[in-house]
């Protein structure tokens, strides 16, 4: 057995045990709604956090390039209120573009 599926297994386990954790400790009972709330916001200021980092993140400076200008097209387009599927279609026309014009 390589290396890489002794951590895929290992990965796997851990990843089991810890959906697991769950049901088991709380046992049916319902969660405070304080804490549901908190819950609630983790996953969208994650993959906000997430979004930003990738994004502007560079070493150690925020770079400014196709992926800013797309990001910004995306957002004109969702306060647009444009569907999913054409702000993913104007963010990456935006940056594509940019990218060819060379601006970036």
């Amino acid at each position: 057995m390589s290396d890489a599926w002794l951590v895929v297994g290992i990965v796997g386990a851990g990843t089991i045990a810890l959906k697991s954790a769950g049901p088991l400790l709380l046992g049916g009972r319902e969660l405070p709604l304080r804490v549901m709330g908190v819950l609630a916001l983790l996953a969208p200021s994650l993959l906000a956090a997430l979004i930003v980092t990738n994004t502007l993140g560079g070493d150690r400076a925020i770079e400014l390039d196709a992926r800013a200008a797309g990001l910004a097209a995306a957002c004109v387009a969702l306060l647009l209120r444009a569907p999913l599927l054409v702000v993913v279609a104007v963010a990456a026309a935006v940056a594509a573009g940019v990218r060819a014009l060379g601006l970036a």
